[in-house]
């Protein structure tokens, strides 16, 4: 096997094989745009292009040093992770974190999956998730009907009042429907006390996807005002729901459940075989989580419940990692304590 860097003139055999959209080729060109360093690799078995591996590195504040991602790749083998050692000493990063694509069945012990075995081999450090380790997962290969009939009673009827009521789906993947989007989430977390993206990080994804065809912006509309709006991501024939904001206005009418629903037949109709929703809490969720709604929400679509196996760090810099990882887990209790004093 030849591991070595990817060429430009090389994007479209890399998002061939590329596994999420978080690691195709647009996704790291927007990732530049935000001041991120981005390395892509290409491994290559008899000359041919067999997986790729594209990895971000973040500047630490204050010193100069780095922190790397690579999420939603593939687990690694020897040399793989040997490449990836390589590009840690190169930036002198504390540590790559790693989030691999990579499922385990819900009732299988950690220890016991082979993804998680190998990892462990390695100077990793089970870390803290950025990505959720569970999803739904919908199988969009079923006809109409039979989606239809994996939805709950609720859903179901929810999404029949929707389109009873009058609520419009329409695509809207233009600079207009980006700010229609921005403008909605702002109330959203306001609303909910969650934390967003800038609007600047999404005009600059928008700037860097709009003419890959993987970026789709939805909106539903009632009475003609834009109650939700949806960014969807379609890649090498899966559906991925990763962004999306809902007014207070008119909650009666459930938009969000028909734009679910459209959404999907969206998928279904592009070609898509299955329908990732971004995450979701895990087989036994708190009823007092922030997300349980969002949960629930999506479970009512009647998607297969998926744990993918984790977070690990390869670690170059073991203390600088401790004061990093302490450091990180203090920052977060304080943002998390600022959001509620001033809600």
């Amino acid at each position: 096997m030849l591991i070595r860097e990817i060429l430009p003139q090389e994007k479209e055999l890399f998002n061939q094989v590329a596994n999420h959209p978080l690691q195709s080729y647009e996704w790291g060109q927007f990732r530049k745009k935000t001041g991120v360093q981005v390395e892509r690799l290409g491994l290559f078995v008899g000359g041919t292009l067999a997986g790729v591996m594209q990895i971000t590195f973040h500047k630490v504040p204050f010193l100069n040093r780095f922190v790397g991602y690579y999420p939603k790749g593939f687990a690694p083998d020897e040399d793989q992770m040997a490449a990836l050692d390589h590009l840690a000493k190169k930036y002198n990063a504390i540590y790559i974190k790693m989030e691999p694509n990579v499922k385990k069945p819900l009732e299988q012990n950690k220890e016991e999956n082979p993804s998680v075995q190998f990892l462990n081999k390695f100077q990793t450090e089970e870390g803290r998730a950025l990505f959720t380790r569970y999803t739904f997962e919908l199988d969009l290969t079923s006809s109409e009907e039979e989606l239809a009939n994996k939805q709950s009673s609720k859903t179901r009827y929810n999404v029949k009042l929707a389109s009873k009521k009058g609520v419009k789906i329409v695509e809207d993947t233009t600079e207009q429907g980006l700010e229609d989007y921005l403008r909605i989430l702002e109330e959203t977390t306001k609303r909910q006390g969650f934390y967003a993206h800038t609007p600047d990080y999404f005009r600059k994804l928008w700037e860097s996807l709009k003419d890959s065809g993987m970026m789709h912006i939805f909106k539903a509309v009632y009475e003609n005002e834009v109650l939700v709006v949806w960014i969807v991501f379609v890649f090498n024939g899966v559906l991925y729901y990763p962004y999306g904001a809902s007014s207070s206005l008119h909650r009666e009418v459930m938009a969000s459940n028909l734009m679910m629903w459209e959404v999907i037949l969206f998928g279904k109709q592009n070609g898509c075989k299955n329908f990732d929703m971004w995450g979701s809490l895990g087989p036994d969720p708190d009823p007092k989580s922030p997300w349980n709604g969002f949960h629930r929400f999506k479970k009512g679509y009647g998607g297969e419940l998926v744990e993918f196996i984790g977070s690990y760090d390869l670690v170059n810099d073991y203390p600088s990692y401790k004061f990093y990882t302490l450091a990180e887990n203090i920052r977060w209790k304080f943002l998390r304590l600022k959001k509620k004093l001033f809600l």
